[in-house]
């Protein structure tokens, strides 16, 4: 086996996008004519009017935009409302049910919208004066037809004399083309108890709520736009600005149930003291401190004093506990070679019923005051299902978290409640965090696992790992003693283990660990079906920690980290080793990052996109890069051969997603591949925002590349003398030299 190499040392240059991209542009299936111009006006006048009888308790106006497909940033509306600088007023984002539609909602004051149908007006009158009342993409393109007026070229346009310019028309036109209707969208109706996200009106929360006769108490305030609601203050709100909601989800949740078997005594074990073991945070229920482990466990107990509680309350947290500390002494099936780990564990829930509202202000808390862990395990989950079009609020907390906090969270996949609930709970769909399903021992689906996507396109779960089934239970340890369970809630903490491991005793970092825990899942698959991504994500994590820091013979396996500084991180650097002028090898590489996400923006919900590129160099200095990704590549912003919808780039390319995985599929018969002038091969980064432009600046990423080669030959060690030759440090994850040098470093000085 080959160990797998840091590469660090020569870092990645940063470049701003050159030029500044094109002008309109025009969807090429649609004709607009000034019989759909006069519809919109029309429907914007009527939406005017609403608001101007309408006594609302803030200063604006909501409006939601219909677009007839799922759009890119570049084609949302640019000329209508308030132009360029539309794109900041969105305060909302989802899909229509079939997920092929995007419906996006807006907070503008009315002169956007007076401004907006004269606009439509003046359109209509050109489209009618000059283009016989439509125009498509063919003629929207002509150079011709909208070429420089001054020339008097025959066919060209003259707008000197007409009531809107040349780039107004066009950017209203291009508008249009995406656009179905204008709506005022009304949330669903939600009777329970519950945690209320409001549309972002610039206005403050309790002032707001105050004004429509809703006196609630800061500390049911979560955030400026998510509040906790009761029965009558929901019917109350729905009553009077009904329009104001975005979602609205019971808050009352319960603990995905788990199958506890056979309960039995257990004699007592023997555990050393713990030492310089890493710590993993456990946020779950009560942990009782008479079990044999208790020295191994630094314990808080959270829960209010009024609040009773029984034995029960003690069984989940202390069994979750107990795998983090012992698990594989446990289950000497799942030795995972980690050893074993501290854990300060908080008690935030008591019995099976709990308000995820208190338990994610209290999470806030106790990240900030524990701030020396880096890993924290949570398998607590609702029995609801998520929104497809929006992330719950308790995820959206925890991505914000682990933003702001250089931490990660592993998640429960969360069970089945019933046979009616097939859909994953929250906090299962947080983007940023690791959730982890549960197979049996053979490595299937469990009958208690639940199903992703998130948003109904993050997969979600990321992993998945062995969480008990009638064919072997997981052991853990509860207050009265040893008993076999199963559920996802068992399956999380192992991947706790591993990711506190490559953090805390190998010294990576997050983005690093979890790109290598999701590629050690993935391994050489390239298009698993949507069913299995629901059930799996990426794959089964393998068992063993040296599976995952050590590679095969025949390949050669680095990862590198950097910080995306602008739209191009880039490096030229890597010295692939040739065979006879050619590169024996197929490739992959898998990258993680933990961007800044907005729950206002509902489906849009992660702000930054970093795209993975990565190949051979070619003569005229262009990449070919080993999954055919045209994103971001220059030459091809406007080759219509090469242009990709949005929907598509989603769906093949994962753009937006949090992680990406780029492959190449072994074959029965591979050939090398050419070479060109620069015998390096390169990686770039490319960086998008939807929102801030500086919500990109300083995002951390790690990559890890593989490299097989097809005739089963060895070249690590070429590799290395290259990279050293190019000026590159290389270190081996070498898991006994960092455990000594763990040791080493935690060591106690005494000083005579």
């Amino acid at each position: 086996m080959n160990n797998v190499l840091e590469l660090k040392g020569k870092r990645f240059i940063q470049a701003s996008k050159g030029g500044n991209g094109g002008g309109a542009g025009m969807n090429s299936k649609i004709v607009v004519t000034s019989e759909q111009l006069i519809k919109l006006q029309a429907r914007i006048s009527q939406i005017t009017e609403f608001w101007k009888l309408e006594k609302k308790p803030f200063e604006g106006i909501l409006i939601s935009v219909h677009y007839n497909k799922i759009v890119a940033k570049s084609n949302r509306i640019s000329g209508l409302f308030r132009g360029i600088d539309s794109n900041s007023a969105i305060v909302g984002a989802k899909f229509n049910e079939e997920k092929d539609k995007h419906i996006i909602t807006y907070f503008l004051d009315l002169l956007d919208l007076e401004k907006s149908i004269d606009l439509l007006s003046k359109t209509s009158q050109v489209l009618n004066l000059k283009f016989k009342g439509s125009i498509d993409k063919k003629t929207f393109d002509n150079e011709r037809v909208f070429g420089n007026e001054k020339k008097k070229i025959k066919g060209t346009v003259q707008f000197h004399d007409l009531p809107i310019s040349k780039s107004v028309f066009k950017q209203v036109v291009a508008d249009v083309s995406y656009i179905d209707d204008f709506e005022i969208d009304i949330a669903k109706w939600q009777m329970k108890q519950s945690i209320v996200s409001i549309y972002d009106t610039r206005t403050d929360a309790k002032k707001l709520f105050k004004s429509i006769g809703i006196d609630i108490l800061t500390s049911r305030i979560l955030d400026n736009q998510t509040v906790f609601l009761d029965e009558n203050q929901i019917e109350l709100l729905f009553d009077k600005a009904p329009y104001l909601v975005s979602m609205a989800t019971v808050d009352l949740a319960e603990l995905s149930p788990e199958d506890f078997i056979d309960e039995y005594q257990q004699s007592t074990l023997y555990i050393p003291s713990p030492n310089i073991e890493p710590t993993i945070g456990v946020i779950d229920t009560l942990f009782d401190r008479r079990v044999y482990f208790n020295e191994w466990v630094e314990y808080y107990d959270m829960v209010d004093d009024s609040i009773p509680k029984s034995t029960d309350d003690y069984r989940h947290g202390t069994a979750v506990s107990s795998l983090i500390v012992d698990g594989a002494r446990l289950n000497p099936w799942l030795d995972d070679g980690c050893g074993r780990f501290k854990v300060r564990h908080f008690g935030v829930a008591v019995g099976s019923k709990y308000s995820s509202f208190t338990i994610t202000k209290q999470i806030k808390e106790i990240i900030s005051n524990n701030r020396d862990i880096k890993v924290w395990n949570i398998s607590l989950g609702s029995n609801q299902e998520v929104n497809d079009n929006f992330i719950s609020a308790e995820a959206a907390i925890l991505d914000q978290i682990q933003y702001d906090n250089d931490i990660i969270f592993v998640v429960a996949g969360t069970n089945k409640p019933n046979n009616d609930i097939v859909k994953i709970g929250s906090p299962a769909d947080s983007i940023n965090s690791m959730v982890v399903n549960a197979v049996t021992k053979k490595g299937l689906s469990t009958k208690y696992a639940r199903k992703g996507l998130a948003l109904s396109f993050f997969a979600k779960p990321d992993v998945s790992y062995y969480g008990g089934s009638e064919e072997q239970y997981i052991k853990v340890c509860e207050p009265l003693g040893a008993a076999n369970v199963a559920g996802t809630s068992f399956a999380a903490p192992w991947i706790a283990r591993k990711l506190s491991y490559l953090i805390d005793v190998l010294g990576l970092n997050r983005e690093i660990a979890k790109a290598m825990i999701i590629d050690a899942a993935r391994n050489w698959s390239e298009n698993p079906t949507p069913e299995e991504v629901a059930l799996y994500g990426h794959g089964v994590v393998p068992i063993k920690i040296g599976d995952i820091v050590q590679s095969n013979d025949d390949e050669i396996k680095f990862l590198v980290s950097d910080v995306s500084e602008k739209w191009n991180t880039y490096n030229y650097h890597f010295p692939i080793p040739l065979k006879d002028d050619k590169y024996p090898y197929i490739a992959r590489a898998t990258m993680c990052y933990f961007p800044i996400c907005n729950r206002t923006q509902g489906v849009d919900y992660t702000n930054t996109e970093l795209n993975l590129h990565f190949g051979r160099i070619k003569d005229d200095g262009k990449m070919n890069e080993i999954n055919n990704d045209k994103q971001n590549q220059d030459e091809v912003l406007y080759a219509e051969k090469n242009y990709l919808l949005e929907g598509e780039a989603r769906h093949r390319f994962r753009k937006w997603d949090n992680v990406k995985y780029v492959v190449e599929i072994p074959k029965e018969r591979m050939s090398p591949k050419k070479s060109y002038n620069n015998k390096n091969w390169g990686m770039e980064i490319k960086t998008n925002n939807r929102l801030d432009p500086k919500d990109g600046m300083g995002i951390r990423f790690g990559v890890i590349v593989t490299l097989k080669e097809i005739n089963g030959i060895n070249r690590i060690d070429e590799f290395i003398k290259n990279c050293t030759l190019n000026g590159w440090l290389v270190n081996k994850l070498d898991i006994q030299m960092r455990i000594n040098i763990n040791e080493k470093v935690n060591e106690d000085i005494e000083f005579e």
